[in-house]
């Protein structure tokens, strides 16, 4: 039985965790905050609940297999899910209204011919359509299997994108999101539907390769699920899991130091002076300056060469009065009113005017100090911090105030309706994840030559292993628990593992 570490308790920690633990393992989790969950968080003031990072589940089929390895009851015995339907409602610059059936394909084209004009609906299938074909050709490459020595293969993108004849030229493709968006979709409300998605993950859609068209194609087909008391309640139920199968925690340990002795991982060391000894460590957070040995840093640590610096995101907690109306949606999106404007911001180290903003609107009971009030959390995606300094307060308050005003387009009378607004950006993110500029990883990529990739789980120290967002398959929910199931079975198979059948 050997003894692994585990730095960070975020949910591809845990996931790992848990996964080893069940496999006979002594796993010991460090965490350099008071509690585990990493971008799960929860706030609460007065009754009002919040979570303080994703807001909703998509591909649950990820955690009913961690559940279903770690133990006798199933996730849906350790949470209430219901799917959200609509998935989402979406409000476009031109003032045009479309709410999206859950994991429904005719219904969500029905819902955009009647929205956008007959032809809208089929555009967006056949779009779908080739997205799934990119799925079916990278899914488990991508997610499902450990990421090869040479990932050239990856480096191709799996969409097959339509041509485009032109007199007397060459034919073109699209290669990009927003190229797919203009060339393919035509008209500019199905491209902002799409760049919003790519946008909601922190991808840029002027460069991220079409195949980021699997993220519209993974919601739109496995559905969006609300985990009932708020997300922050699967990190409960993961933790809860992880104690059940004997994994230790030790909570303000902050790890500085990854040990190595003899060309390989022995344990860590921690800013109070102690140590650790294991015989393998799994890194399950972003690697600081100084944690990891020498040839361990720089790409090899995160995507391929020297990529932008990452978004964060922007959070107003509106506890309201009044209760929430009949028929609201969970999900509403306000799209900008320039989707250019807001990329030239948000990626080149800016403010957005008028930004995007995602409002949920959960009609749960513990989200709420009674039927007569409600808890609204606002989520703009935004320049992580440093080039831009989210600690100006003046700075926060200007912004917040765009946007609630952007939102407000979307929740009558909201305005009149604010008991107290929390706000959250990515300086408080870096502080409580220690995320640098408190950064959100996207979900890796298949494309742009490799350049969307995330590093290996297996690194070329024996001994050390990554999981979570910051390493392969990438950030979000369902790919950080690919990771740890990635992590798990590299341990317990070793090299010979080739992910789940």
């Amino acid at each position: 039985m050997a003894r692994i570490v585990v730095i960070g308790a975020g949910a591809g920690a845990m996931a790992a965790a848990a996964r080893l633990s069940v496999a006979g393992h002594r796993v010991t989790v460090y965490e350099r905050s008071d509690t585990y969950g990493g971008s799960l968080g929860r706030y609460t003031r007065e009754g009002f609940v919040f979570d303080t990072g994703p807001g909703l589940l998509h591909l649950p089929a990820v955690y009913r297999d961690l559940f279903v390895k770690t133990g006798k009851e199933s996730l849906e015995q350790c949470v209430t899910l219901t799917q959200v339907d609509p998935a989402s409602r979406h409000l476009f610059a031109d003032g045009t209204t479309v709410s999206l059936p859950n994991a429904s394909r005719a219904g969500v084209t029905g819902a955009l011919d009647r929205a956008l004009g007959e032809g809208a609906g089929a555009r967006w299938g056949d779009f779908l359509d080739r997205a799934g074909a990119a799925w079916n050709r990278s899914r488990r490459p991508l997610l499902e299997e450990p990421l090869p020595e040479d990932p050239q293969s990856l480096g191709r993108d799996p969409y097959p994108a339509v041509r485009r004849r032109r007199l007397l030229r060459a034919a073109r493709q699209a290669r990009t999101v927003a190229e797919v968006g203009a060339w393919e979709l035509a008209d500019p409300r199905l491209a902002a539907l799409l760049d919003g998605y790519a946008l909601s993950y922190g991808l840029d859609p002027r460069r991220a390769p079409a195949a980021a068209a699997l993220l519209p194609y993974m919601e739109e087909t496995f559905g969006s699920w609300y985990v009932a008391g708020g997300m922050r309640a699967l990190a409960d139920a993961m933790y809860e899991r992880c104690l059940a199968r004997k994994v230790e925690f030790v909570f303000g340990a902050d790890v500085v130091r990854v040990s190595e002795k003899d060309g390989r991982a022995t344990g860590i060391e921690l800013a109070d002076g102690t140590s650790a000894e294991a015989g393998q460590v799994v890194l399950g957070a972003q690697p600081a300056p100084g944690l990891l040995p020498t040839r361990e840093e720089g790409p090899a640590v995160g995507a391929p060469g020297a990529p932008a610096p990452v978004p964060g995101r922007f959070l107003v907690l509106l506890s309201l009065r009044g209760a929430r109306e009949a028929g609201a949606a969970h999900r509403t999106v306000v799209h900008a009113v320039d989707p250019g404007a807001e990329q030239e911001a948000v990626f080149g180290g800016r403010t957005a005017e008028q930004p995007t903003v995602t409002v949920l609107r959960p009609d749960d009971p513990a989200t709420r100090p009674d039927e007569e009030h409600e808890a609204v959390t606002l989520t703009a995606t935004v320049a992580p911090h440093g080039p831009v300094d989210w600690t100006d307060a003046t700075l926060r308050e200007r912004f917040a105030d765009a946007v609630i005003g952007r939102a407000a387009e979307a929740v009558p009378g909201l305005r009149e309706r604010i008991l107290h607004a929390e706000v959250r950006t990515p300086a408080e993110t870096a502080a409580g994840t220690g995320a640098q500029g408190g950064s959100v990883p996207a979900p890796a990529l298949a494309g742009a030559g490799g350049a969307y990739l995330r590093a290996g789980n297996r690194t070329t120290l024996p001994g050390l292993y990554l999981a979570g967002g910051w390493s392969h398959p990438g950030g979000g929910m369902a790919h950080a628990g690919m990771s740890g199931a990635l992590v798990a079975g590299l341990v317990v198979e070793g090299d010979g593992f080739r992910g789940s059948q």
